[in-house]
């Protein structure tokens, strides 16, 4: 009987990863052609940033010229402020600042950060769910939901354009369910009329170009001990901040979608445990004798919470 009930076990298992595992390949390379036509078609979208802080109205504008990538974000309300990629660089233009360039892959400010996913390596810790299809923008969409197999972050439920591929609608949702931020295509096109309207671009004069100092690697006295499903450190750093007339000790990591960084400095007399909460932006600030601990981050604060309480302090990493 004991040997039955076994038999039925596995069967039972064998059959709902049968079914699970094509559904998260298929999803999974649905947002790859997601990721690919963001990149390389040519197009034009209208669309709305919905947050705790307001909402945006924004035009985005993508060409490849010459095989080199080409892009435009305009805010359409208020003070002009314009972004504008050529190839690796990325210039910014604000009413009221110097303008000036940095170095980048891609135009980050207001796109949600899935649309540039590398999903084969989010695939080890990220689950893709299919949920159906519906319209947005009067286009049918698939529906796909992104979430954190250990239950450390946000998710994402992410609608793409069945034809071209291009994501209409990104929701992230704690894990209550509720919404933290969207991002909604109001109107789109594709067509190589784009590629015409931007082809100024290549010979327009741009902002120079900001000297950021290399990153050194860092040998600190202190290391973090755990760290959520599949994150990555990304650099580290060691820098004075003038307001707080002290040396702050940083390291940057990132999944991939969601990045944070940990803190530490010495405490002094302002020093004092805190959390502060910003839509999906938390500060967590933890003290521990004479040492500061902040993490600042894209996660829950249950999360920056655990990560903190696992810095151990005065170990070589």
């Amino acid at each position: 009987m004991k040997q039955f009930w076994y038999a039925v076990s596995f069967l039972t298992v064998s059959l709902l990863y049968s079914s699970v595992a094509p559904a998260q390949t298929t999803s999974g390379a649905l947002l790859q052609q997601m990721e690919q036509a963001s990149q390389s078609l040519n197009y034009e979208l209208a669309f709305i940033s919905v947050s705790r802080m307001g909402i945006e109205s924004l035009r985005f504008r993508h060409a490849v010229i010459d095989n080199k990538p080409y892009a435009q974000l305009l805010q359409m309300d208020g003070p002009r402020r314009e972004i504008i990629q050529r190839g690796n660089e990325i210039s910014y233009f604000e009413a009221g600042l110097e303008p000036f360039t940095l170095n980048g892959g891609h135009i980050i400010d207001s796109l949600p950060s899935v649309v540039y996913g590398d999903f084969n390596r989010l695939s080890r810790s990220y689950d893709f769910v299919p949920v159906g299809r519906t319209r947005v923008a009067d286009q049918v969409c698939d529906v796909i939901r992104i979430v954190a197999r250990d239950g450390t972050r946000y998710s994402f439920i992410v609608w793409i354009d069945s034809e071209t591929k291009l994501p209409l609608r990104v929701d992230m949702l704690d894990r209550d369910g509720e919404t933290l931020e969207q991002y909604r295509v109001i109107s789109f096109a594709v067509d190589d009329g784009i590629r015409k309207v931007m082809q100024g671009l290549p010979k327009a004069e741009m902002p120079p170009s900001l000297s950021l100092p290399v990153p050194k690697k860092q040998q600190f006295s202190w290391r973090v001990d755990w760290l959520p499903q599949g994150v990555q450190e990304v650099s580290q750093s060691r820098r004075d901040i003038p307001s707080l007339s002290k040396p702050v000790e940083s390291r940057l990591y990132s999944d991939g979608l969601f990045s944070f960084s940990v803190n530490v400095s010495l405490a002094d007399k302002n020093s004092v445990p805190q959390l502060l909460r910003n839509g999906w932006r938390t500060v967590q600030t933890e003290v521990r004798g004479n040492t500061e601990i902040t993490v600042v981050g894209e996660l829950p604060t249950s999360t920056t919470k655990r990560i903190a309480d696992s810095v151990s302090l005065g170990t070589q990493p």
